[in-house]
């Protein structure tokens, strides 16, 4: 059986906290994958695990690494229409969520079948 899968909007996590975040958009995306690091077994509150997880990146952050436990995706373009791409292609047949606070996106993968919960969740 797969794991549930989280996919994470990394922009809209990282956008969600006015930390300086615009001065290094890698590294503040680097410390988002690492803290997801700490939900990959237990899960989260709403959405338990262990998980399968997938940080889409876009923008100055394209060159984040996947690390064991986050897989991260580099979208070409719009990270939202990759965030999509990933609910439609991996989430089927499985519990799935998305991070994020875009209201748009929240339609799109609602749509889908996929939950969603806010940037609090993993921040």
């Amino acid at each position: 059986m797969r794991l549930p899968l989280l996919v994470v909007d990394a922009a809209n996590v990282v956008g969600s906290v006015p930390d300086g975040w615009w001065r290094d958009r890698a590294g503040a995306t680097t410390r988002v994958r690492d803290n997801l690091l700490g939900v990959v077994d237990p899960g989260l509150p709403t959405f338990p695990g262990p998980l399968e997880i997938v940080l889409v990146v876009e923008g100055r952050a394209r060159g984040v690494e996947s690390v064991p436990g986050v897989r991260v995706v580099a979208a070409a373009g719009s990270g939202d229409d990759e965030i999509v791409a990933v609910v439609r292609a991996e989430g089927a047949d499985r519990p799935c969520a998305v991070v994020t606070a875009d209201r748009a996106l929240r339609e799109r993968v609602t749509a889908l079948g996929a939950e969603v919960l806010g940037p609090r969740s993993v921040r």
